[in-house]
């Protein structure tokens, strides 16, 4: 059978082909066409590598917590841990009156002839001060909680008893059942020459006492049940019920973020308005309750609905009492009613109140700056060489912040009293 001539006429080609291969160049393919570039491999490696050490949530959380502990400024005081424990031992219940030490060092060095206590509470700081300061001749006292008044006032007359060496003359005692916003109002209404040029010393205690939260009456506790109150001042007629059941949607919610710095707060509060369709909420059982419904097992488990609600009891408590706005308001007073060399001392427990505080502080310095100063380390090792507490300051014109960063309690304290561990003290002094 013939072959066709396109398949002889092919492979008679392919034949002259393979005879000349020797002398036909190739032309050589670069390996890199066809491989992963260097600068790919480099950023493969480095997200690789990122997976690989990249923390998880609670990780983080950890490492922030961790930063913060260490950028804070702890008290070197040296706490009595057995007459700490002698006199309050084991009674949670018992109101202990926070950073006393560290209190009683800012005030030591001034003459502290007239003394306010803008938050009476139990009277601890009162009594202590009053004890320290045997040159005191005016002491005010404020308290807008008749229970806490009342208790302060035992404790102060308990230490004037105790106090042979001290007559009444000696001291004129003032305790006003009045809110410290009116701190100008009452020492302008006391008839006493001494405090026309201002008082030597005002602390004001932002913390909530152990009375009022151990109260389930009062509405302040998440492990008790009790009526909706919250309410520092039982006269007032605004309750922490009212606001949950009553207030627009979206001022519920602007409460829930801005006061609780509650990051599912529009979930809260879309639960908490639909609750009102089937009679609303009127005691703090009922709101934990939506609350823990609400709060995902997976966020924290127990601890995590614990938080959260701590969270939506501070906030619905601030938007009752007012109290960052009255706090804000207050500072400028209290500043005002200083002696020149009089000092404010501030304790905070939360980060809203601390930011007020910090800002108020530096506007005061900044008022009227003429940009005249003696240097900071001038003024610094002045006040150190009697003041070991104070590490860093801030000057102006009329005023010095002794506490450039707050300080905080000391390790042992902590231990002792854990609801101490989130306070924290700062300082002004007037020049």
């Amino acid at each position: 059978m013939a072959m066709p001539a396109t398949t002889a006429s092919a492979k008679s080609l392919l034949k002259k082909l393979l005879f000349h291969s020797s002398s036909i160049t190739v032309p050589k393919i670069s390996p890199h066409r066809f491989s992963v570039s260097t600068t790919t491999k480099a950023t493969y490696a480095t997200l690789r590598n990122k997976n690989k050490s990249e923390p998880n949530q609670k990780q983080k959380q950890k490492q922030r917590a961790e930063l913060l502990v260490k950028r804070r400024t702890r008290s070197e005081r040296e706490l009595d841990e057995e007459g700490f424990s002698k006199q309050y031992g084991n009674d949670n219940s018992a109101h202990v009156p926070v950073m006393l030490g560290e209190v009683l060092d800012v005030f030591a060095s001034v003459s502290l002839k007239s003394f306010v206590d803008c938050t009476l509470g139990a009277g601890g700081h009162s009594a202590a001060i009053i004890q320290a300061h045997p040159e005191m001749e005016f002491y005010v006292g404020l308290d807008v909680d008749p229970v806490a008044h009342q208790i302060a006032q035992a404790q102060i007359n308990n230490v004037l008893q105790k106090d042979s060496g001290r007559s009444a003359a000696d001291l004129q005692v003032h305790t006003h059942l009045k809110n410290f916003k009116s701190i100008k109002a009452v020492l302008q209404d006391i008839d006493g020459n001494h405090l026309i040029p201002g008082v030597q010393g005002i602390l004001m205690d932002l913390g909530m006492s152990s009375m009022q939260v151990n109260n389930a009456e009062r509405g302040f506790s998440v492990l008790c049940d009790g009526p909706l109150d919250m309410r520092m001042n039982p006269q007032a007629s605004l309750k922490a019920e009212d606001i949950l059941n009553l207030w627009p949607d979206a001022e519920l919610g602007r409460i829930l973020r801005d006061y609780g710095e509650e990051s599912n707060w529009f979930s809260l509060q879309k639960k908490i308005v639909k609750a009102r369709l089937t009679g609303g909420l009127h005691s703090t059982r009922e709101l934990v309750d939506l609350i823990r419904s609400s709060t995902s097992w997976t966020r924290g488990g127990r601890q995590g609905w614990i938080k959260t609600a701590t969270r939506v009891f501070q906030a619905l408590r601030i938007a009752v009492n007012d109290e960052l706005n009255i706090l804000k308001d207050s500072i400028y007073s209290c500043f005002d009613c200083l002696a020149s060399g009089g000092r404010l001392a501030v304790i905070t427990f939360h980060s809203l109140e601390d930011r007020i505080v910090k800002q108020a502080f530096l506007d005061i310095i900044n008022r009227g700056d003429d940009g005249r100063h003696l240097s900071n380390s001038t003024k610094l090792d002045s006040y150190k060489e009697k003041e070991a507490w104070i590490k860093q300051m801030v000057h102006g014109p009329n005023a010095c912040i002794l506490t450039k960063r707050p300080i905080s309690p000391s390790e042992c304290e902590e231990r002792l009293n854990p609801r101490s561990r989130s306070a924290k003290l700062r300082v002004i002094e007037k020049i």
